[in-house]
């Protein structure tokens, strides 16, 4: 991975250092640089929005931090085992995925995050555009090397949603739920998509990439025009803005701690937390597999995670892959 640059190993020490000061001495020789080029850094780190007192013969000491996704602020207190472990934060990215894979191929660890104030090319299924605008939203992609089969990988998507509806669910207010098959809602409205991608052989996964994009305090004139399903954000729903650093630093806990659960216990627990998020049990949907549309009685999903609907004429359908409807919901825009 890349070593830290001067400002994240300074926020480093700032954390470490909890409420005391650090002086310029320590910082100079941590970064194995002058104190002229420690004062510029303090400087540079003042002008992200960062408030730091210097104190003659004590040092310096962060008095507080902006809502920024650093990759030292959200280490700090984060206490995963694996993932979380590395974390590249960038100010752009064409994709989080992208760049993701491209540190999986060239060996990264397992665990490490890749994170970004903006995408030029977000993504969703199916090649659809995902509006990443900078400054407001979660857009995240964590490299994994799980132990399974390539025809296992989709039950990766599960827990990322599972992680995810965690994460919006400490919010004060909000109840989310999850609709089949990578996509959260709250009130309806779309608030978070997923997008897992892999590199695998017959035998075994090389890694899997899980892509995460959240609304957190994206405003209504932010959508775009054009969206397919309405959309919304946690700050819409909950009418204050959220810290971005906070949910993502929970969001990683999350993700940590159900990785770890699934490979010491499989997909049962991860399959049963996603089916408590889902609200369709029950409900006569249609589902438009591109091919055909099928329509039916949601009775959930199986091991694969296929979604499993009891037909008209008392059979089961599996369905893999497919948008899903519920009859007689009329989506309204925003």
């Amino acid at each position: 991975m890349t070593r830290k640059n001067p400002r994240e190993a300074i926020l480093q020490l700032f954390h470490q250092r909890r409420d005391g000061y650090v002086s310029g001495e320590e910082i100079s020789r941590t970064l194995a640089v002058s104190r002229s080029a420690v004062w510029k850094q303090i400087q540079a780190l003042r002008e992200l929005g960062y408030v730091i007192e210097a104190v003659p013969s004590r040092g310096y000491r962060l008095l507080s931090a902006p809502d920024t996704l650093i990759a030292a602020e959200l280490q700090a207190g984060l206490g995963t085992e694996l993932v979380g472990r590395e974390i590249l934060s960038l100010a752009e990215v064409d994709s989080t995925n992208l760049r993701a894979a491209e540190l999986a191929e060239q060996g990264a660890a397992e665990g490490t995050v890749v994170i970004a104030e903006s995408q030029s090319r977000g993504k969703g299924r199916l090649g659809r555009r995902w509006a990443s605008p900078p400054g407001v939203n979660l857009y995240l992609s964590v490299v994994l090397r799980p132990p399974i089969l390539p025809w296992d990988a989709p039950q990766l998507t599960f827990l990322s949603a599972v992680a995810v509806a965690r994460a919006i669910g400490e919010e004060p207010g909000l109840d989310p739920e999850v609709k089949w098959p990578n996509d959260l809602l709250l009130a309806g409205r779309k608030v978070a998509g997923l997008l897992n991608e892999m590199q695998a052989e017959t035998e075994g996964v090389h890694y899997v990439v899980l892509g995460i994009g959240v609304n957190l305090n994206m405003q209504p004139e932010q959508f775009p025009a054009d969206l397919r399903y309405p959309a919304t954000s946690l700050a819409i729903e909950t009418g204050a803005p959220v810290s971005r650093a906070d949910f993502a630093r929970r969001l990683l806990q999350h993700l940590d701690a159900l990785y770890r659960e699934y490979l010491t216990e499989g997909f049962e627990p991860v399959r049963r937390a996603w089916q408590g998020y889902f609200r369709l049990v029950g409900r006569t949907v249609e589902v438009d597999c591109q091919e055909r549309i099928l329509g039916g009685a949601v009775v959930g999903i199986d091991d694969d995670g296929a979604l499993l609907l009891e037909t008209a004429e008392g059979g089961t359908e599996r369905i893999l892959a497919g948008d899903v409807r519920v009859r007689g919901n009329v989506e309204r825009r925003m």
